[in-house]
Order: structure tokens, then C-alpha cells, then sequence
């Protein structure tokens, strides 16, 4: 395909996983009321999301590599579509816990085949220009997700949230059928269990890409795990209205699209092996200054989001070169890796997220664990220096 259809076709992909949490964090508070249940309940809604989405990874990479990138999209997309479904019409919250777990699984085939299809066709600085644009296409959804889904939640209630979700996997299905190009030659002996067994530990004994894998472990998964407390600290400790919350989510989704672009701009000059240092400058600094407003501030608008439109431009700046440089040394199994990658990504935002909720009070959580995982990331991206000048 050509580079401007990878891009977008991979964008909107990549965009499933982010914007079906997006629009669904304004709702979180109003569900708990309409089943007259817990915060508890529903942030494991949010949970159960990124244990399918991160575990089905595993799966949805091989499946590509063994059936093609086509036939593994939309195989997957239906899955979600079936999620959505059983959310929306879901008459307990047990239902809408199963819908976001089916949900998490087909969603997951998204940032596997994106980035698989990159790889396919695209390698080093081409992949990462290509990442970089998807990054400023897939900003715009997340960043009007929580807006979106606030309005619609006033409007029609928590069940046409779910509806939204509906209709944008539809639409995928639709791209995916009539846009989408095969890039892989299929091997269906991938999926043996032997073949399958030696691909992921190809992967897993490379040190580089597990050190790639750990800097997107904590710079990307911070923002799934805070999505687990923000709409709790930002309604009922802020004040604001699901409305409200949904506008102020802006400020994440805006910053890293402005990161995207700044990146675009000046990798005129920045090296691309350069571009994940400056991103944890900038990432590092949101976590110490988010860890500083939760001790000694009170909660406020500027207190909680600011330092997070910090990390989120930093994060800009990291995905890139960082996911291009884990997948350039398996250009054969590229699904299976983009799988593992997602896996660890998505896994460290469930891990994060389960350890935010079982803190309880969601103030002292954010404070916490979203600093701590950026930390984790500025370790690994030490690490992958350090593996890289060695190899």
C-alpha cells in the first residue's frame, strides 16, 4: 500500500483500543449509579478491557502472520463489534463487565496490525516517520472521545456510548474490507504451537526489544492505567460534570497531538534516535510534578491536568523511533512482535490500573503509580542505550 493509506488505515486500526476507553471514561461514574453498584465494579470493567486487549495480542499476532493482515482484522473487528453490542444492551453490570472484555479481545487486533503493516513495507526512518504521522492522525479521536462521550451520556445516556462504539467498528469493517491491501505472505505453519513457541522466544531473548517494550511499557501504559482514577478524580474530587471531564481530556489527547506535530517539525534536525531522550525530559518532568500537586496541592483543574499534557506531549516524542526500532530485527514473524510489544504495553497499563484501584482513594494512586511507571520508562530507554551501543 502506499504510504499515505498505511498511514491512515493505520491510524484509525491503532485509534480502536484508545477512543473505546475514551468515550467510555465519562460514563464510568454515571454507570456506577445505574446499577447501583461500585467504583470498584466499574473500574474492573476498565480492567477486564486491557486484560482481554492485552492478552488477545498475543493471539491476533500470530493469527496475522498465519492468515494475513485482511483476514485477521476483520475476524477481530467482529469480536469487538459483538462486545460493543452486549455492553450496550447489557441489563446488569455483570453483562457490561463480559461486553468490555469481549470488547478489550477484538480490539486487539488494532496496534498489532498497524504496526504490522508498517513493518511489512516500511523500515527504520520511513517507519518511524509513518508512526509519527499515525500518532497526529490518532490524536484527533481520543482527544474528541471523552468529549463525545460526555455529550452523548448527557443526551441519550450511558447506553449510547456504547452505540458510538458500535458504529466506529463498523466503520473499520468497512475500511478494512474495501481498503485494506494484504502486505504478509501468509504462513498458516505459525500457528503451530512449536513454531509459535520459537517465534516469542526469538523475540523475548533479544534484549533490545524487551528494553523497547519496557520504555512503551510505562510511557504509553501510564496513560491506560490513569484512565482507571481520572474520571473519579476529576468529577468527584474536582467537580466537574461528565460534560465537563470529557472537555478537559483535551489537554491530553491536544498535547500529545502537539507533540506529534513538534516532533514532525523538528525532526528537520533531531535525530530520530534522539527523539525519545527529549520526550523523557518532558514525561519525566509531568511525573515528578504529578506526584508533587497530589501531596501538596489540592485538587484542582490545573493540579492534575497540567502535568499530565506534560507526559502526554513527552509520550509524543517516544513512540516512534522507539516502537520502529523493537520491530526492525523481525521483519518475518512482524505480527507475532508487534503482538508481544502490545502485549507488555497493554499489560503494564492493566498491572497499573488493578494497582491503582486497589489503593482505594484514586488522588493518592494517581500520585503513585502514573509517576512510577514513567520512571520505569526512563529506565528502560537507559537500558536500550545500553543494549543498542552493544550490538
Amino acid at each position: 500500500m502506499s504510504e499515505r493509506r498505511t498511514t491512515i488505515i493505520g491510524a484509525l486500526l491503532t485509534a480502536i483500543g484508545p477512543i473505546s476507553m475514551a468515550i467510555y471514561t465519562p460514563a464510568m461514574p454515571e454507570l456506577v449509579r445505574a446499577f447501583a453498584t461500585t467504583e470498584a465494579a466499574i473500574k474492573m470493567s476498565l480492567s477486564l478491557y486491557f486484560a482481554g486487549f492485552a492478552l488477545a495480542q498475543l493471539v491476533a499476532g500470530p493469527v496475522s502472520d498465519a492468515f494475513g493482515r485482511k483476514t485477521a482484522s476483520l475476524s477481530f473487528l467482529i469480536i469487538y463489534l459483538m462486545g460493543s453490542l452486549l455492553a450496550a444492551f447489557a441489563p446488569s453490570v455483570e453483562w457490561v463487565l463480559t461486553g468490555r472484555l469481549v470488547q478489550g479481545i477484538g480490539a486487539s487486533v488494532g496496534i498489532t496490525v498497524s504496526r504490522a503493516i508498517v513493518r511489512d513495507q516500511f523500515n527504520g526512518g520511513d517507519a518511524a516517520r509513518i508512526i509519527n504521522t499515525m500518532g497526529i492522525i490518532l490524536a484527533v479521536g481520543p482527544s474528541l472521545g471523552p468529549t463525545i462521550g460526555g455529550l452523548a451520556l448527557a443526551a441519550f445516556g450511558w447506553r449510547s456510548v456504547f452505540l458510538l462504539m458500535v458504529g466506529f467498528g463498523a466503520l473499520l469493517v468497512f475500511l478494512s474490507t474495501v481498503c485494506l491491501r494484504e502486505t504478509t505472505v501468509p504462513d498458516r505453519s505459525r500457528l503451530k504451537p512449536l513454531r509459535l513457541i520459537e517465534a516469542y522466544a526469538e523475540i523475548i531473548r533479544l534484549p533490545r526489544f524487551l528494553f523497547t517494550a519496557l520504555v512503551l511499557a510505562g510511557a504509553v501504559g501510564s496513560m491506560y492505567a490513569q484512565a482507571a482514577v481520572l474520571p473519579f478524580i476529576m468529577i468527584e474530587k474536582v467537580g466537574l460534570t461528565p460534560t465537563e471531564f470529557g472537555m478537559s481530556m483535551l489537554m491530553q489527547s491536544g498535547f500529545y497531538l502537539t507533540g506529534s506535530i513538534c516532533l514532525r517539525i523538528v525532526s528537520r534536525w533531531l535525530p530520530a534516535e534522539r527523539a525519545p531522550a527529549v520526550g523523557l525530559l518532558f514525561s519525566g518532568s509531568g511525573a515528578i510534578a504529578m506526584a508533587l500537586s497530589v501531596h501538596f496541592l489540592p485538587p484542582s483543574f490545573a493540579s492534575i491536568m497540567i502535568p499530565v499534557a506534560l507526559c502526554a506531549f513527552g509520550i509524543a516524542f517516544i513512540v516512534p523511533y522507539i516502537t520502529a526500532a523493537g520491530l526492525i530485527p523481525f521483519p518475518h514473524i512482524a505480527g507475532s512482535a508487534s503482538a508481544m510489544m502490545g502485549f507488555i504495553q497493554m499489560g503494564a497499563g492493566f498491572v497499573g490500573g488493578v494497582a491503582a484501584a486497589s489503593i482505594g482513594s484514586p488522588l493518592p494512586a494517581f500520585g503513585i503509580i502514573i509517576p512510577a511507571m514513567h520512571i520505569m520508562a526512563v529506565f528502560g530507554y537507559i537500558g536500550f542505550r545500553s543494549a543498542s551501543s552493544k550490538a
